[in-house]
């Protein structure tokens, strides 16, 4: 079966140095696959790679069996690739759901018109709340984007990303800023997208308990080359990536 998204000799290099170092790359559908490595791997490279942010050096990145090399970053996302990305990305001076229900809007390909009242779009609505529900926030509905916590605005940027239902969600580091008591809530709700069974998930991360517990398999990248990919107990045995990354985290955590 063709994989959902892969890569093939995916390279980019930036003056004399190579970011993302011919990387292949496999991702079966409605996978939860998880990148690990040290700052200044090549992860969030990678994934801007994918997301068309950045063109490739070379080598080229397929979804669904083709080509990404002549889509843009939006083109990709209408196609199926969402992302979302290490810095909240919202409205801040619109409520929660009138920002979700733009998104709703953006994915429905329907034009603002500005004779006609937000609340005639009944259905756009309805899909809103649903999304404010899946991510924990309904409760919030009616507060404005900048009176929302760190953790609530991530939050929120997932819902918005969810309103483009894209097949794939590349996750940049959800839980990035959070303080400890905010991390469970986001866990919960990537745990309650991946347990729908609907969506493929790429997720880069640095909380291990959260990788291991949520993770189909794990890819390791260092110093932008692919070191390792497999399932979360084949990679924490693996000498190569002990040695080369976890060292003291893999006894410390997860021995």
């Amino acid at each position: 079966m063709e994989p959902i998204l892969r890569t093939e000799n995916l390279t980019i290099q930036f003056g004399g140095h190579i970011a993302v170092d011919h990387v292949d790359f496999v991702m079966p559908e409605k996978h939860f696959k998880s990148i690990i490595g040290p700052n200044g791997a090549g992860k969030t490279t990678f994934f801007n790679l994918i997301s068309g942010e950045l063109k490739p050096t070379d080598g080229e990145v397929f979804f669904k069996g083709e080509s990404m090399s002549k889509f843009s970053s939006v083109e990709r996302t209408r196609k199926g690739l969402g992302r979302s990305f290490q810095i909240t990305n919202v409205f801040p001076n619109l409520t929660v759901l009138e920002n979700v229900r733009l998104a709703v809007q953006s994915k429905e390909k329907i034009r603002y018109q500005m004779l006609r009242h937000f609340t005639s779009y009944k259905a756009l609505h309805v899909q809103a709340e649903k999304l404010l529900e899946t991510v924990l926030l309904s409760s919030k509905a009616h507060a404005f984007a900048n009176q929302l916590s760190h953790g609530e605005k991530r939050k929120l940027e997932i819902a918005m990303l969810l309103a483009l239902d894209t097949d794939v969600l590349l996750l940049d580091e959800p839980t990035a800023g959070m303080s400890l008591e905010e991390v469970p809530a986001i866990l919960d709700v990537i745990r309650q997208i991946k347990e729908s069974g609907e969506k493929t998930i790429l997720l880069i991360e640095h909380k291990m308990d959260m990788i291991m517990d949520l993770s189909d398999s794990i890819m390791v990248l260092f110093n932008g080359r692919l070191l390792a990919d497999g399932t979360p107990s084949e990679i924490m045995k693996n000498e190569t990536v002990q040695q080369a990354y976890l060292g003291g985290l893999y006894d410390e955590h997860l021995a």
